[in-house]
């Protein structure tokens, strides 16, 4: 061997790049880290109001029990780090103006459906099966009053669609 090279032992790691590789492996961990903890405490759901409501799909009532964020921490909150949403469960986000709306999925560990509703109340996109842990933008695509995210695959599985019509008690939707 010539000086200064190294050989390729496959199944074992070249010392030349041993260190390049534990300073790389240290960056993942550290930008990992990072994804957690600029995030601010997590309010348990517990604590969010919640309500039912429901969405009719052509003839067909779906009913959901859904935590409201209706608030800037608990939009922001969202459903992060949640491990599991049964089928008949979500969240509602809901703004006090109608105004367009974006997601990611940053520190989400669970697909969602995320169900644009515009301010008839009525179902003006879907999201389907957002990938988790995503920062790809999914956007509404038009104006909203609200945003529900459900397990994903349930609007698939239910059959709702645009235009299917939201019911929530504290608003009028007729």
């Amino acid at each position: 061997m010539g000086t200064g090279s190294a050989t390729h032992v496959p199944g074992r790691l070249n010392r030349t790049r041993a260190p390049l590789f534990a300073l790389l492996s240290l960056a993942g961990v550290l930008c990992a880290t990072q994804l957690y903890a600029d995030e601010p405490p997590q309010e348990p759901l517990a604590r969010f109001p919640s309500a039912e409501l429901t969405i009719e799909s052509r003839g067909t009532i779906h009913r959901f029990h859904v935590y409201i964020a209706a608030t800037e921490p608990r939009r922001n909150q969202g459903l992060m780090f949640v491990k599991k949403l049964a089928p008949d469960r979500g969240m509602l986000f809901l703004w006090e103006a109608p105004q367009t709306a974006s997601f990611w999925m940053k520190n989400t560990v669970i697909p969602l459906d995320l169900l644009f509703i515009a301010p008839d109340w009525r179902v003006i996109r879907i999201a389907e099966n957002a990938t988790p842990l995503s920062l790809a933008t999914i956007d509404s695509m038009g104006v909203v009053t609200g945003v529900l995210e459900v397990a994903g695959g349930t609007s698939h599985r239910l059959g709702i669609q645009p235009g299917d019509r939201v019911r929530y008690p504290a608003v009028d939707t007729r």
